[in-house]
């Protein structure tokens, strides 16, 4: 089968013929369809999340696929069903890492892995939906759409007439603008240094476009960061009003430091806050069927986000156009 393997960092993928071992205790091999990419990918890419060690291994953490097989153990999938294959632990058994065959020699791999023709993944990181829900939605599922709207759900407690702002309207950040405009935010801003995703961020639910958070004039009650850029952040903080909340989505560059200008003002009004994110709290198990009801009635909407698509071959164009900050969410057609 084939498969984007990471070799070596700063460099390409390899797409590279890869075996697939025989399943385990809680594993499931699953046939991908499609799969998105993610900006903290780069980060794996770049060394930065402390997988160097860990070389060479699959990618990707967001995809569709169809079950071919279980292994001992796995009830909550069954051959042929549809799923969401995601990187938060949901249902099911954790099993261990999976193993593949790369030019006669074992390598580990992550519990879930999507840029492949065919992946094995640990039980708890796929969930069960409907078959006809369409594939790239429930890539989406994966990570950006179940990241944001678990972000705006559960971790910034959201209150009638409070504004909020998205910085960096990527594949993440536009389906926040979605699920603040879903939550009734009051003032939604959408904050991108390019400056030809205005219309994308308005069709989102944004009522204002701004290229930075300096541009705004007013305090802010909930911010939401995905650029992992200190400066930004920094400058960020400062607006916040005395109730306000920001939530680190994107991740810093480890050999960076955040710097917090004017700390005292953290202490204003009923105390700021600062918080990073793990996928918004996501359980997939419980919240992705609820987000299926949601998009069968017509509240959710992911196919206005994808920009782009690329076949597995054309891997690596796909994430330069991801590094280049032009695209909403990127679609990888596998096996569909």
């Amino acid at each position: 089968m084939k498969a984007a393997v990471l070799e070596a960092i700063n460099k390409p993928l390899a797409l590279r013929n890869v075996q697939t071992t025989p399943l385990e205790l809680g594993q499931v091999l699953v046939k991908v369809l499609v799969s998105g990419l993610c900006g903290s990918q780069l980060h794996e890419m770049k060394g930065n999340k402390g997988n160097n060690k860990y070389l060479p291994h699959l990618m990707g953490h967001e995809g569709c696929g169809i079950v071919q097989e279980v292994g001992l153990g796995v009830s909550t999938v069954k051959v042929g069903d549809k799923v969401v294959m995601h990187w938060r632990p949901g249902a099911g058994i954790e099993s261990s890492f999976p193993s593949y065959v790369l030019d006669g020699k074992n390598i580990s791999s992550g519990k879930v892995n999507t840029l492949t023709e065919m992946a094995i993944v640990s039980e708890n990181r796929i969930t069960a939906v409907p078959q006809n829900t369409p594939p790239e939605f429930c890539a989406i599922l994966g990570c950006a759409l179940t990241t944001a709207l678990g972000i705006i759900d559960n971790e910034v407690d959201l209150k009638f007439g409070e504004n909020v702002a998205i910085i960096g309207c990527g594949g993440v950040g536009l389906n926040l603008l979605q699920a603040a405009k879903l939550k009734s935010a009051c003032s939604i801003y959408a904050i991108d240094a390019n400056s030809e995703k205005r219309d994308l961020c308005f069709t989102a639910g944004a009522t204002f476009f701004a290229s930075s958070i300096n541009e705004i004039t007013e305090t802010i009650d909930v911010i939401i960061d995905t650029t992992g850029i200190p400066k930004v952040i920094s400058d960020a903080i400062s607006k916040l009003s005395g109730n306000g909340r920001i939530i680190l989505v994107g991740q810093p560059n480890p050999r960076e430091s955040l710097e917090v200008l004017n700390a005292v003002n953290l202490f204003s009004g009923n105390g700021q806050s600062i918080k990073a994110t793990q996928g918004g709290r996501t359980n997939p198990s419980e919240d992705i069927p609820r987000y299926v009801r949601m998009y069968e009635q017509g509240l959710l909407d992911v196919n206005q986000f994808i920009t782009h698509r690329f076949s597995l071959n054309q891997v690596n164009e796909a994430f330069d156009i991801l590094k280049s900050g032009i695209a909403g969410r990127i679609i990888i057609e596998i096996g569909v």
